[in-house]
């Protein structure tokens, strides 16, 4: 199985885009990241549902998790208020890896070992010419799963 018989449609957004609706839209959907996409809408960066939890809580509890239990609900209710007027752009960080992108041709082991060496959710697969990169889908990690596990079910269970 290739890159782009793996590949789906998944939720992308711009990192112009409203970072309050991005997080809504993370948590609606239940998805592990989202695919960011530049100002040409090519993709640009993977936004791990962690990184906008970090946008989330201050810094000062970052650095002192103790501090966390001190924090009153009402205080904590008000968290989302941190993204209030911010964009995605603005949630990527300078730690932020690189996207991980396969060529459509990649097999699933290729795809695998791609996100396993950059700890990713998500692989974009997508196809690069003169007129700029052109998405064909991403690859999950749920998904990449299912296939490989689809296929080590398959094997040894013949009747032989």
């Amino acid at each position: 199985m290739r890159a782009r018989d793996l590949a789906v449609e998944y939720p992308a957004v711009s990192v112009d885009s409203d970072a309050l609706e991005a997080a809504r839209l993370m948590a609606e959907q239940k998805l592990p990241a989202l695919l960011v996409l530049d100002e040409r809408g090519e993709p640009k960066a993977i936004l791990p549902a962690s990184q906008m939890i970090k946008v989330l809580v201050p810094a000062y509890v970052v650095e002192d998790p103790a501090l966390a239990a001190v924090v009153d609900e009402q205080h904590a209710d008000r968290l989302c208020q941190a993204l209030a007027g911010r964009r995605v752009g603005d949630c990527l960080s300078s730690t932020t890896p690189a996207l991980p992108v396969a060529d459509p041709d990649d097999t699933a082991l290729e795809v695998a070992a791609l996100m396993a060496r950059v700890r990713s959710p998500l692989v974009a697969v997508s196809t690069k010419d003169k007129a700029g990169i052109h998405l064909l889908g991403v690859v999950t990690a749920s998904h990449l799963l299912h296939e490989l596990l689809g296929q080590a079910g398959s094997v040894g269970t013949s009747d032989s």
